[in-house]
């Protein structure tokens, strides 16, 4: 399911706040983790340091690079128990997606969308990121939308945080 439908929720499930560098996956993340009352991990740190070197680097990570991460993330929702996991992950692709619920398959999926435009400007202020913003094209280019049997919502970055926050916390009431 996409749009903006409430989620059918059952149990504590994992959501896996998920899009493309920039679109704002740690704070908001982080605030619907917050408003929810349940933990928040960064997926970032869980990459092996091999990863964070080659996107340091400028260099796209390869599905070779991915599958062993995802496994992590996927595990991380697992292990995360009846009180549930809000994580924050790029999930690009379907296969990536298929991947964490492999581990977690009550995983619903908040895809924060936005223009390249509103992505680009986020990118040049943000600071202290190992991911740097030339990679902004590699990751659109891989994005595959959430599909219609994915358990999940799209929400529209471009308004304010509040907004954004708001709107992510319709979707995933539970």
């Amino acid at each position: 399911m996409t749009g903006e439908e409430e989620l059918p929720v059952t149990g504590s499930p994992g959501i896996v706040v998920m899009g493309v560098c920039g679109c704002g996956k740690t704070t908001i993340g982080g605030l619907v983790a917050q408003q929810l009352g349940m933990p928040f991990l960064d997926g970032d740190s869980l990459h092996p340091m091999e990863n964070v070197a080659k996107m340091a680097a400028g260099t796209p990570l390869t599905d070779e690079d991915r599958w062993p991460w995802l496994a992590v993330i996927g595990s991380e929702l697992a292990a995360a128990g009846p009180r549930g996991l809000v994580l924050a992950c790029s999930a690009l692709k379907r296969s990536y997606r298929d991947a964490i619920r492999a581990n977690a398959p009550q995983t619903v999926f908040l895809h924060l969308d936005g223009s390249r435009e509103v992505l680009s400007q986020r990118l040049e202020g943000r600071s202290g990121h190992f991911m740097p913003p030339t990679l902004l094209d590699s990751q659109l280019a891989t994005l595959e939308p959430l599909e219609g049997d994915e358990a999940g919502i799209v929400v529209d970055i471009a308004g304010s945080l509040p907004d954004v926050v708001r709107a992510a916390l319709v979707v995933t009431e539970r």
